[in-house]
């Protein structure tokens, strides 16, 4: 279904570029894109996703975050992995000079609807390994607008993959209970 030494590279990649950056929760931030490549390669077998098109989806998975949350440079990642994932891994970090997060996500979704359905897939799939319980820091008002945006996301990309639609679906309505009316 997909290639363990792809998968390893990526992963031995991704956590060189985060060394010792942790999630929100404490952990080493490598758990967060575990969970994000984990629910990828889920997807990629129940959808039955030809292995180049599932290694192609858990690179991407596996290095998400690596030019939004750390000093990687899109040249890296191409020398290492070509164009079409940099190309995936561009689209799915934020543009940070953007003014707001609204405009950020746009841009974000703009860019993600001209990508291959793989790239989307992560989209998805780093969203529904965020909607878990929200920290403790978030006023009810962060909460609202991450719900809101979980949606916006899901309405957008849905049609990337079944699977991972069906299952942010489920975690949104999950996600709703954690607001305060």
């Amino acid at each position: 279904m997909f290639c363990q030494e792809n998968y390893l590279k990526a992963l031995n990649f991704a956590a060189n570029a985060h060394k010792e950056q942790k999630t929100p929760k404490g952990l080493p931030y490598i758990v967060h894109l575990a969970s994000v490549s984990m629910e990828v390669i889920n997807a990629c077998e129940k959808s039955k996703l030809d292995e180049e098109k599932a290694n192609f989806a858990i690179t991407c998975a596996l290095l998400h975050d690596v030019l939004e949350d750390t000093k990687t440079t899109y040249d890296e990642v191409y020398l290492e992995f070509g164009l079409e994932v940099a190309d995936g891994v561009e689209a799915l970090s934020k543009n940070k000079t953007l003014d707001s997060k609204q405009e950020q996500m746009r841009d974000s979704i703009e860019r993600l609807l001209t990508q291959p359905y793989e790239v989307q897939m992560v989209k998805l799939a780093d969203r529904i390994t965020n909607l878990s319980t929200p920290p403790a820091s978030w006023n009810n008002d962060k909460i609202k607008a991450y719900y809101k945006e979980a949606k916006f996301i899901l309405s957008c990309l849905k049609n990337s993959n079944i699977y991972l639609s069906k299952r942010l679906e489920e975690k949104i309505e999950e996600y709703k209970n954690h607001i305060k009316e």
